[in-house]
């Protein structure tokens, strides 16, 4: 869930970023008065922002994480449960066929745990203690399990292709929808193209809702991918001891975390939050294992 969030939310830092850059210097501008004659011209200027953004958004991905909730990296296991943290992970890299990531633990009183990088063989995988302290290690090791399966999978790699071409999409209908909406009020004098101040704030407000559509995009992937990472939970540290991990996750409280963050939780909603989940339900992931045998 954490990885989401915060691929997310520097996402579209990034992108409001660009879009008040590209304003500034004049750029938006241009491709503004260029719109109505160059439509690829145009797509290829967001392209170029919308995907440049997603993985600048990536490549911050592992500092994010780290700072956000102040991970400490173990460069060298410290005692007993540390080196069994390590030897776990290192298994489970290893029969996955990536390299070893980075481990970090962080305070929190959540069970929680997730891993992000740019590639699968420079990954970060992070426990909290309130994980490390609450499910035995059978649990655990499922969990890591998990993490390592989003590595191998590929899939904040894949989450960043995703979200770069919504990102050019999101930019290139704003920015169309923008001027024919800024034509319009102006009455369509060609004198008065050129992408005023108008402009840019109806640009910002359609690039956000529709960003909005985007994410639920982006959620709906996550949660597919949450499957195949139970998946491969199940493969690498069992499958009874996988759907005991979320079992014991059903009974949690994320209410540490912030409230703007909530409707994401790993617990599960229903309606229309649902559509914002970064998590499918627990009990649709428990069925997925039970009703999937491998």
């Amino acid at each position: 869930m954490l990885r989401i969030i915060l691929f997310l939310g520097t996402n579209l830092a990034i992108m409001l970023v660009l879009g008040v850059v590209t304003s500034i210097f004049g750029i938006d501008r241009w491709a503004y008065a260029h719109s109505g004659i160059d439509l690829q011209g145009m797509l290829i200027f967001c392209a170029v922002f919308g995907m440049g953004g997603a993985f600048i958004s990536l490549a911050l991905s592992k500092w994010m994480a780290k700072m956000s909730v102040g991970a400490q990296v173990i460069a060298e296991p410290r005692n007993e449960s540390e080196q069994w943290l390590f030897n776990t992970i290192r298994t489970h890299a290893q029969n996955a066929q990536i390299g070893m990531p980075e481990i970090a633990i962080y305070d929190a009183p959540e069970m929680n745990a997730f891993a992000t990088g740019m590639s699968k063989n420079h990954a970060l995988v992070a426990v909290s203690t309130g994980l490390l302290r609450s499910m035995n290690r059978d649990q655990v090791s499922a969990v890591l399990g998990h993490e390592i399966t989003h590595v191998s999978n590929g899939d904040m790699v894949t989450l960043a292709l995703i979200q770069g071409v919504l990102n050019t999409f999101v930019m290139f209908l704003a920015r169309i929808i923008g001027g024919v909406i800024d034509s319009a009020m102006s009455g369509g004098r060609d004198g008065d193209r050129g992408g005023g101040i108008g402009y840019f704030f109806i640009v910002i407000i359609l690039q956000t809702l529709l960003g909005v559509l985007a994410t639920i995009i982006v959620m709906w992937f996550s949660r597919w991918r949450e499957f195949r990472a139970d998946a491969g939970g199940a493969k690498l540290g069992g499958r009874q001891n996988m759907i005991s991990a979320l079992q014991a996750l059903a009974g949690t409280d994320n209410s540490t975390l912030p409230k703007a963050f909530q409707a994401f939780g790993i617990n599960g909603e229903h309606g229309v939050a649902r559509l914002f989940m970064s998590h499918p339900p627990i009990e649709e992931r428990i069925a997925a294992l039970r009703n999937n045998p491998q």
